[in-house]
């Protein structure tokens, strides 16, 4: 039986997938202008990442608990998101430079992370559960 803390996955899942998906689709041709997203910062978008992976994390450990397999590719992306987050809004707080700011990461690529992140973030509200 799914438990709220599930259901709240899939919601988040949903929306952090939508805000990748929908601008992503607007950029081939499809749907209307207020798809593009363009007048958000990047760097609203790393702390979005750093804040939605850290969840998935969190949702990772549960199906690792849980001993699923699901939960150690779940864990192993949202390290890698999570982490692509905190380094893009260290590098845009000056704390960091270089290649390790990541500054080079676009609107695009967070756009695509925000799609693999949705999607870890559905198949958790049902990996949690196994």
């Amino acid at each position: 039986m799914l438990r709220p803390r599930d259901w709240i996955s899939f919601c988040i899942g949903i929306v952090i997938g939508a805000l990748g998906l929908l601008p992503i689709l607007h950029k081939i041709g499809a749907g209307p202008g207020w798809f593009a997203m363009e007048w958000l910062p990047v760097a609203l978008f790393s702390y979005i990442a750093a804040g939605a992976g850290f969840y998935l994390i969190i949702n990772s450990i549960v199906e690792i608990t849980n001993s699923n397999i699901v939960g150690w590719i779940s864990f192993m992306a949202a390290a890698a998101i999570t982490l692509s987050g905190v380094l893009h809004v260290l590098g845009s707080r000056g704390i960091l430079s270089g290649f390790l700011a990541f500054g080079w990461l676009s609107s695009t690529v967070y756009h695509v992370i925000f799609v693999i992140l949705g999607v870890f973030l559905v198949i958790a509200t049902f990996a949690m559960e196994l």
